[in-house]
């Protein structure tokens, strides 16, 4: 069963489109509305194995000041910015999906940011860092920014969005942290690193695919009604993401060593859109089930474009070092 969760999660870019396509089939031909009542679990289910491995130490570990500064001030102070505007661009008569990019912008880093930067044999301890840094903010930040910038265009009471974040976040991430700890003194910390821990994150991936068929199948009449929607939703987010690729890999190459430059590409681009969906889900009513449908599209462009960001990786920064090295100085046979 572990394996088949590791093949699932190293092939997303497959996965999730599948998944899609079957909720999609599934409310199209059945009463999708129960579906509703499994939200919470899948978000538990998706968000505390994240959690179990979640190395909350590394946040107070230094040597990437500026990397983690750059990071930050793109995942908070340009991106949700970003997202709104090109909402208000595209949206401006359907707040629902201007909020579905507005989330798409707020809830910055996932497990796959970890992940990607180690693909591209970029500064894994970074990545960790922003992780951990872009996870808390956001999820706080979230309602103040949803708030500050959709409440004249939307209803929203502000402490039930911080109420639900409080669960799909914060207590996860709680009962995650004394889980690891209880692991960590039985087993040990090496084997909590090498055997126990690696078990946990692809649980996740059941999580995240749970779901996205939910919020597709939710979706799929009104899809049906009005394909044109898809296209609709498809282009914006094609946008956000290419000024965030852009804009991260400029700043990325002009400031920072290779290793760190990968990390915050990774860091900024990224966004936790499990945690996004399930509070768009859990927090929004009806408005919410319209922003899911942009967040489920989301997934697909960003998987993609994170995978295709990796084959060009070093065309961009160069090789790492130690290929740089043993290309220069090849080791000798004897």
């Amino acid at each position: 069963m572990f394996g088949i969760l590791q093949k699932i999660t190293k092939n997303l870019v497959v996965a999730i489109p599948v998944m899609m396509t079957a909720g999609f089939l599934y409310g199209l031909f059945a009463d999708a509305r129960w579906l509703t009542a499994l939200i919470v679990p899948f978000t538990f289910l998706m968000v505390y194995p994240m959690m179990v491995t979640l190395k909350i130490k590394k946040v107070f570990e230094g040597g990437d000041g500026k990397a983690q500064i750059l990071t930050q001030l793109l995942n908070f102070g340009v991106v949700p910015f970003l997202a709104y505007g090109i909402g208000l661009l595209f949206f401006k008569d359907a707040p629902s999906l201007a909020l579905g990019l507005l989330l798409v912008g707020l809830v910055p880093t996932s497990g796959m940011t970890i992940s990607w930067t180690g693909f591209a044999k970029g500064n894994m301890s970074a990545a960790i860092k922003m992780t951990v840094i872009g996870l808390v903010c956001g999820s706080l930040a979230t309602p103040v920014y949803v708030q500050a910038l959709m409440g004249e265009t939307l209803s929203i009471e502000i402490l039930a969005v911080f109420k639900q974040i409080v669960l799909i976040v914060f207590l996860p991430m709680f009962l995650g942290f004394v889980t690891q700890r209880a692991l960590v003194k039985r087993y040990g910390q090496t084997v909590f690193q090498k055997k126990v821990g690696p078990k946990f994150p692809p649980i996740s991936t059941l999580g995240v695919l749970g779901i996205v068929f939910v919020a597709l199948a939710l979706k799929a009449r009104t899809i049906v009604s009005a394909p044109e929607v898809l296209f609709d939703i498809l282009v914006p987010l094609i946008l956000i993401y290419s000024v965030n690729f852009v804009l991260s890999t400029v700043i990325g190459k002009f400031f920072l060593s290779r290793d760190d430059a990968i990390a915050l590409v990774y860091g900024s681009v990224m966004r936790n859109l499990s945690i996004a969906l399930a509070i768009a889900l859990n927090a929004f009513g009806q408005k919410g089930s319209d922003a899911a449908l942009v967040l489920a599209l989301a997934y697909v462009i960003q998987v993609q474009s994170a995978a295709w960001y990796v084959r060009f990786t070093s065309r961009i920064f160069g090789f790492p070092q130690a290929v740089v090295e043993n290309m220069v100085s090849p080791p000798l046979k004897g």
